[in-house]
């Protein structure tokens, strides 16, 4: 079997047979007719014993590990191999009971039929087995996903978020499609060509498998349409057709669909199938900061808008003035979303269905200012954007459940600030300070006075929020995240440019 696990089974079984044939063969020259029933007992027992496991095993197997071509070819080796050597055993065995051995003769076809079966097992592989010898599969980590926000985010990095599949590979895994073929000789040569699709154009790459008998993963080159990614918003399915040419022969081909996820639709993990069945979580929360686009036009024109309410002069980042001017800085910020009447929207679903995959909605920026909806998700990605802008280190901060934004309060960056951005709307205070009396107090505030104090609310929620996981969040476990939008972490994930 292709996994190994059928091995003992066959190697009793040949050893089975091989114990009734001989018990079968001495079956004619029997002494007595006591001793006959034995030797022909003791032939039946295992041979009957063995074939009816035979029958049993092939319902068992867990057929989903085998390729089309591995299950074809073990089907048309059954049939062939059977037919032939039923076929022909049967014609022999007529002729031997015409014979002047009668039925004698017939104790000694075991080994007859051992005989034919090898041979026309030979002629299987050769007409049956070559044709699928070289065959290949269409694969992926994803599950048959493509999300465009993490081809874009890694394009022009040396980033690499989502793990090549676990086997030896030749090309660039950030392509995402893979080739999955065994190498038929040594330093084989490959070719690979996928078809044209509106997400990428017809391309042709070449590549050579060292080593004979290797299954490889190969990662062709893919000439992605970029525009075409950034403005795909809704889940679309595409035919992936490929030709595989091993040392210039005729080509073989395979289709496989894909879906290519919405630009919105952030991956943050999958199930990695490790050897001997097993899996892993990989985590990729680190493409949230794919969304944080600091170089998005329209953040001139908010940068104006706060620049006109005096609150701040010019944004000179760490520059000029400790702490307090940096947090007046963002407060300007806040103020200026704020005067836009943010609502709080709290859609964050993916329509992605798998237990394999995972992924969450994100309103990029310029969906998140024309809207003026954002949950905490999307507030964090924006005022980043905005903090990144005017040369303040932000940093996403994620709990299982929620997410944050905070920021370097100095340009050693040895303190920090954070601020819960799902307060910039329309909100209840009350909702995040039950014990406290607030709201009865804003009826008498100015728009300002009331910005200024959720402005601070804002911060000693977050900052509570954070001590309360600091230790599971600084150390990125699984369902948290702390990551600095720094020129580091721009070397692996750019944004999107959105």
């Amino acid at each position: 079997a292709k996994t190994g696990k059928y091995r003992p089974m066959v190697l009793i079984w040949a050893l089975a047979s091989v114990a009734g044939s001989i018990a079968w063969f001495f079956l004619s020259s029997a002494s007595s007719r006591t001793l006959g029933l034995v030797l022909l007992l003791a032939g039946a027992i295992p041979v009957g014993a063995v074939n009816s496991v035979n029958q049993i095993a092939p319902y068992t197997y867990p057929m989903k590990v085998l390729a089309p071509a591995d299950l074809a070819t073990g089907l048309a080796f059954m049939g062939l191999a059977g037919a032939v050597g039923s076929t022909v055993s049967g014609g022999i065995c007529g002729a031997l009971l015409n014979s002047a051995g009668g039925l004698g003769a017939v104790y000694k076809l075991p080994i007859v039929c051992a005989l034919l079966m090898l041979a026309s097992a030979a002629l299987t592989y050769v007409v049956v087995k070559r044709p699928f010898h070289n065959d290949f599969e269409i694969t992926d980590a994803l599950g048959g996903n493509l999300f465009p926000s993490a081809i874009l985010s890694v394009a022009t990095t040396d980033g690499e978020i989502v793990e090549p599949i676990d086997t030896p590979y030749v090309g660039n895994p950030k392509s995402g499609i893979g080739i999955k073929l065994r190498a038929p000789r040594h330093n084989a040569r490959v070719e690979v060509e996928l078809d044209e699709t509106p997400y990428y154009a017809r391309s042709v790459s070449s590549f050579v498998l060292p080593h004979k008998g290797v299954e490889y993963t190969i990662y062709p080159d893919i000439l992605w349409r970029y525009e075409a990614l950034r403005n795909n918003e809704q889940a679309a399915p595409i035919s992936v057709a490929a030709e595989v040419r091993i040392d210039g022969r005729e080509g073989m081909r395979h289709v496989r669909t894909f879906s290519v996820r919405s630009i919105n639709e952030c991956l943050i993990g999958y199930m990695q199938s490790l050897a001997g069945g097993k899996q892993r979580f990989v985590s990729t929360r680190l493409l949230f900061a794919a969304y944080v686009n600091e170089e998005n036009p329209l953040i001139d024109q908010l940068l104006r808008e706060a620049l006109n309410t005096r609150i701040v002069r010019r944004f000179t980042g760490y520059q000029t003035g400790g702490a307090e001017q940096v947090d007046r800085q963002v407060y300007a910020l806040w103020y200026v979303l704020q005067k836009r009447k943010f609502q709080y929207s709290s859609v964050s679903y993916s329509s992605l269905s798998s237990n394999m995959v995972y992924s969450q909605r994100v309103r990029t920026f310029d969906d998140a200012l024309s809207t003026s909806q954002i949950n905490c998700v999307d507030g964090s990605v924006l005022f980043a954007s905005l903090l990144r802008a005017i040369n303040i280190t932000p940093v996403l901060v994620q709990v299982p459940g929620h997410m944050f934004v905070g920021y370097y309060t100095d340009s050693r960056q040895r303190n920090l600030a954070f601020l819960e951005t799902t307060m910039i709307g329309d909100v209840d205070l009350a909702d995040y300070f039950p014990d406290e009396q607030i709201d009865s107090t804003a009826s008498t505030k100015s728009q300002s006075e009331m910005s200024r104090l959720t402005f601070e609310k804002s911060k000693e929620y977050a900052y509570t929020k954070f001590r309360q996981n600091e230790s599971h969040v600084r150390n990125n476990e699984k369902g948290y995240l702390f990551v600095e939008i720094s020129k580091a972490v721009r070397r692996k994930v750019q944004s999107i440019g959105r």
